[in-house]
């Protein structure tokens, strides 16, 4: 593992400014003027409220997961989930995803004050739900240090589209419950927003479908495009010259306003050469013919179909590893359990390794994120050593490069949480595909592509 010889220490704390987060991490950007850290940002690793911080001392992994990884990952050697981390992208995910769109960073030691400090300076840049859940972790010894995609060497103008694809196909496996077919007509996206409706997490459903962007068609790829500018939650963002524009720090928003819209077409007038009220529809189609010319999300969609078992197969490849009695299986009557799934039961170990990691795989490609950066180019440029894009409606050339970002290793022990998440969404899908298509209460009004309450959609019986 790569260790740049430099430490953050206190006073630096001031030139890192916040950039966003995630469940896992915090990022920040740079605003000095050392050239070790001018156009890099780095990912902090927080912790849960609710768990108490100490000193690791010990190994971070369990014996399941170090039998898991032997073969790629030495996690024996780690003494931090950061230096796990870093591995597993370079020893798991670029191979898979090609190192012209994978930077796996390098890490910078970092101390306790430095951490403490930062910690203070973005406490209210933060949105309120994400600091209720989880700080920054203190004891962490190092951050990984990354170039910002977001931006270009030289230029001025740059635009960059940062969204999470989500889940790019339909599974087939023929683990899944006979109950539970519908996964494989509609979108695992599609049938999670329901359920977010359901939980107040969101109040409207998306109109996007991960199906439309992975599907190499041009016109689908689009209507993609178009579907997450009009409702963006927290699966879109826009910068511009690397700062934000378009999207949340950490949050999101349901939907696009007519005001949001034309700030934004105000704010990329310079880089798209289009009249007002066309260029936001101009950057929309850069982006669309970019990912459709580039094909850059063919790997990322062979990376997910690792996942060729599904959740309800895996599971019980998971049992096998830890050692203990399915629970899936005691929930399970004789018939469906001798019929479907005691196979998975009588596999050798190397089998249930291979069906669990390949799993875990896919579940870092369905959760990660795509950024792709635009320089447009002036008359005179030299050559470029970026792919180039033409946007045929302005007549424009644009230099791009296309980065997967948040490629985390999943924790061995999430299989359990997995496989209850995939029945709870499955379900509250089923319950409220019932209601639309039984006779519906009068007092029902199911326009689901509109703004509406949860329970005007799922009842309470989810």
């Amino acid at each position: 593992m790569e260790v740049l010889v430099v430490s953050l220490e206190e006073k630096d704390a001031i030139d890192w400014i916040y950039r966003g987060e995630g469940a896992a991490n915090i990022v920040l950007g740079y605003t000095g003027s050392s050239p070790i850290f001018v156009g890099k940002v780095i990912r902090i690793q927080k912790v849960p409220r609710s768990r108490q911080q100490c000193k690791i001392v010990t190994s971070v992994f369990s014996i399941h997961e170090n039998i898991l990884w032997k073969d790629s990952i030495d996690l024996v050697s780690c003494t931090s989930k950061e230096n796990a981390g870093q591995l597993f992208v370079l020893n798991v995910m670029i191979p898979l995803l090609g190192s012209e769109h994978v930077d796996a960073g390098v890490h910078v030691l970092v101390s306790r004050e430095f951490l403490e400090a930062v910690e203070h300076n973005i406490l209210c840049q933060r949105p309120a739900w994400r600091v209720h859940t989880a700080k920054v972790n203190i004891f962490c010894d190092s951050a990984l240090l990354i170039s910002d995609h977001s931006v270009f060497p030289e230029g001025k103008n740059y635009l960059c589209f940062r969204e999470q694809p989500k889940w790019g196909f339909l599974p087939c496996s023929r683990f899944i419950a006979e109950g539970n077919a519908l996964k494989r007509s509609i979108s695992r996206f599609r049938m999670h927003q329901v359920l977010k409706l359901h939980l107040g997490e969101i109040s409207r459903l998306s109109e996007y479908d991960p199906l439309d962007l992975f599907s190499g068609s041009s016109e689908r790829i689009n209507k993609a495009i178009k579907s997450l500018f009009t409702t963006p939650q927290n699966n879109l963002r826009i910068f511009l010259n690397g700062s934000l524009i378009f999207g949340g720090l950490g949050g999101g928003t349901d939907e696009t306003s007519i005001m949001v819209k034309e700030a934004l077409e105000d704010k990329i007038g310079d880089a798209i050469q289009a009249g007002r009220g066309l260029r936001l529809a101009s950057f929309q189609n850069l982006v669309a013919e970019t990912i459709f010319q580039s094909r850059v999300l063919n790997q990322l969609l062979q990376a997910q179909k690792r996942d060729s078992f599904d959740i309800e197969g895996a599971i019980h490849a998971y049992y096998n590893i830890v050692s203990k009695p399915c629970k899936v299986c005691q929930d399970l009557g004789d018939y469906e359990l001798s019929r479907r799934y005691l196979p998975l039961h009588s596999i050798s170990l190397e089998e249930s390794i291979n069906i669990v990691k390949d799993y875990l795989i896919a579940a870092t490609a369905k959760d990660c994120s795509l950024m792709i950066s635009f320089r447009p180019r002036e008359d005179g440029d030299k050559v470029s050593s970026y792919s180039t894009v033409c946007l045929e409606s302005t007549n424009q050339i644009f230099d791009y490069k296309a980065y997967f970002i948040d490629l985390d290793m999943k924790p061995l022990k999430k299989m359990v949480h997995y496989y209850e998440l995939d029945q709870k969404i499955v379900s509250c899908y089923t319950k409220m595909e019932k209601m639309v298509h039984g006779p519906p209460p009068d007092s029902f009004d199911l326009k689901l592509h509109g703004r509406v309450k949860s329970d005007e959609v799922v009842g309470n019986s989810c």
